[in-house]
């Protein structure tokens, strides 16, 4: 689900002729609350984005319109918005279907991590959860996914953040959003292992297990997926071959049909059993094939090194 933004045209000017109306790129920042919001922000910001955290809904459009005042000097904005603003969140869905019509056409992106994660977190820090009243951490909790559940349903992008610390988000943050912006649907290729949970945050996933496992091979068991011999005997198993030519062919349309939608995150996901031997060799080579027809690929291996 991205890379920041999507211009959306020129602003209608509403002042006089010569106003610099550049409309800017507008990042939402949302999600569960300890999913890490505020580590996300500051990476952004370290990327020189103009980030403001905890702003009422209410306040995105004239936010929007200043940033359109300044014109390049303010190119590109990140707004953190979370149940933190209690009644005012109510309003985010309504303020991105204003801002849909006028100014800019704004980016979401959702983070999210298990509830035992978040439950761990809360605990570390012995701060309550927002929501959880009288209660406890789970029930605010609970009552966060059900009012975060539509707009995780439109997110452009939807980062778990279950097994990564500060420095790692930062860095996956940086990763989806440094250098120039531009148009073009980016897709990031993703392997992954089944042992430690099915990526929530894939839009695709497929289950390479069909495959030999590597595992049982003394030879092949210390090595990984990105280790020639490794490679080689995995797309040497009958079938690899057939599906990495018929599954890059199925995407095609998927990532043609999202750009028409102008959705500018795709991520696909294959999973083996412990996400070091199979999954790794052939999202390397599934990478490879996409970004040789031209499309902008991010390799990202998931599970390498945690067995």
């Amino acid at each position: 689900m991205a890379e920041a933004t999507q211009e959306a045209g020129d602003a209608q000017p509403a002042g006089g002729a010569g106003e610099d109306r550049t409309r800017p790129e507008l990042l939402i920042i949302t999600g569960m609350s300890g999913a890490g919001r505020s580590t996300a922000g500051k990476a952004l910001e370290d990327l020189g984005w103009y980030v403001v955290d905890n702003l009422p809904p209410q306040m995105l459009e004239p936010l929007a319109e200043l940033a359109a005042r300044a014109g390049r000097s303010v190119p590109r904005i990140a707004v953190v918005v979370d149940v933190r603003g209690r009644s005012f969140f109510a309003e985010l869905q309504g303020a991105l279907a204003v801002l849909d019509t006028r100014h800019v056409s704004p980016r979401v992106v959702f983070l999210d991590a298990s509830d035992e994660v978040l439950v761990r977190r809360f605990e570390s820090v012995r701060r309550p959860h927002p929501l959880q009243g009288d209660g406890r951490i789970v029930d605010g909790i609970a009552h966060e996914r059900e009012l975060t559940s539509d707009l995780r349903a439109r997110a452009d992008v939807v980062l778990d953040t279950s097994t990564l610390n500060v420095h790692q988000l930062g860095a996956k943050v940086a990763a989806l959003f440094e250098g120039e912006l531009t148009e073009a649907l980016r897709v990031t290729v993703m392997s992954f292992g089944f042992k430690y949970g099915t990526p929530s945050d894939a839009e695709h996933v497929a289950d390479v297990r069909f495959l030999p496992n590597p595992h049982w091979e003394p030879d092949l068991r210390p090595l990984t997926g990105k280790d020639a011999p490794v490679a080689q005997y995995v797309l040497a198993a009958e079938g690899a071959l057939p599906f990495l030519e018929r599954y890059a062919a199925a995407l095609q349309p998927v990532l043609q049909g999202y750009r028409r939608e102008n959705k500018r995150f795709a991520t696909v996901a294959l999973g083996c059993t412990g996400g070091k031997h199979r999954s790794v060799a052939l999202v390397e080579e599934l990478g490879r094939r996409l970004g040789a027809e031209g499309v902008p690929v991010r390799v990202l291996h998931r599970d390498l090194g945690r067995e």
